[in-house]
């Protein structure tokens, strides 16, 4: 069997055992209402969390991602086209930047 079944099969048994645990502790009640009932309960918990840790560590890593590749992008050093910048009247700048207006 692989170390996957031999967990999953381990996991099958703990919580079966929480389920009789916790029909024990129902059926009972007052009987057994001490610090042993205690004691399984918080063992079986322990279990629980152990065979959780015991997968999460023999899980296969995340395939890493690959760095984001990026092109170098050459600037010019001439100037911009000047039309780049006005306004040509056919959008709205919000009042920002407008000869006639100032923000705020």
């Amino acid at each position: 069997m692989a170390l996957h079944d031999e967990l999953t099969a381990v996991q099958r048994c703990v919580d079966e055992l929480v389920r009789t645990v916790g029909r024990l502790e129902r059926q009972a009640g007052d009987q057994l209402a001490g610090v042993d009932v205690r004691r399984v309960r918080t063992d079986t918990d322990r279990l629980t969390e152990s065979v959780a840790l015991l997968r999460s560590a023999t899980a296969p890593p995340a395939p890493r991602e690959q760095p984001l590749r990026t092109d170098l992008v050459t600037i010019p050093d001439t100037p911009y086209d000047s039309s780049l910048w006005t306004n040509a009247g056919d959008c709205d700048d919000e009042g920002l930047g407008a000869r006639d207006r100032h923000a705020p």
